[in-house]
């Protein structure tokens, strides 16, 4: 476990295939440029599942990580609770 990978899962390999697909999302084909930034929103929405679910490991509140990611507390719990 380190800063760039505090899970020890990988983490930074996941950021570096992010930015890949951030700098994709550029593309002069739209093709291209469309099917990166579809790729991008995947890798983001697994990447803030495993934030969260680290968050409710280290005792955060429902409530703290909506204010954290800009939903309400309902919101993230549905998505994330009891899986």
């Amino acid at each position: 476990m380190t800063r760039a990978d505090p899970d020890g899962r990988g983490g930074h390999v996941e950021v570096q295939a992010m930015v890949r697909l951030a700098e994709a999302t550029g593309d002069d084909d739209p093709r291209a440029a469309l099917a990166a930034a579809r790729e991008l929103r995947r890798a983001a929405e697994r990447a803030e599942a495993t934030v969260v679910r680290r968050a409710r490991l280290q005792g955060l509140a429902w409530a703290e990580i909506a204010e954290q990611l800009g939903v309400t507390r309902q919101a993230v719990h549905k998505r994330y609770g009891r899986r």
